[in-house]
């Protein structure tokens, strides 16, 4: 069974950082691409980073430059590092593998990440 588990939310100030995690079970994770997505409320969940199996990283225009995504497939587990955090970053923080045709099973419950000044 797929689990997907993200920790690392929290409250942060406007230009802070943050460093979420995401351990996967169930998948063979060291050829899955994966990726963060985030939901603000009242808005459609986006995907903002995604890692493919060889390393290769894309970001949303809006992170870009800000975020980082990266995995350690000895810990099955991917991270997105958060820098100059803006309060538009607010949102719940999922995890998910982007081309698996089953993702939409797979969701967590995510952490949520608040920047209030």
């Amino acid at each position: 069974q797929v689990q997907l588990v993200e920790s690392g939310g929290g409250l942060v100030q406007p230009g802070g950082s943050l460093r979420l995690s995401c351990a996967a079970s169930g998948i063979i994770f060291g050829l899955t691409t994966m990726g963060w997505y985030r939901q603000a409320p009242g808005k459609e969940r986006e995907l903002v980073a995604r890692i493919s199996s060889s390393g290769t990283t894309n970001y949303a225009d809006s992170v870009k430059g800000r975020f980082t995504i990266s995995r350690d497939n000895a810990k099955t587990t991917v991270y997105l590092q958060m820098n100059s955090l803006k309060p538009d970053d607010t949102a719940v923080y999922y995890c998910n593998a982007p081309l698996l045709p089953k993702k939409d099973d797979y969701w967590g419950q995510g952490t949520q990440v608040t920047v209030s000044s």
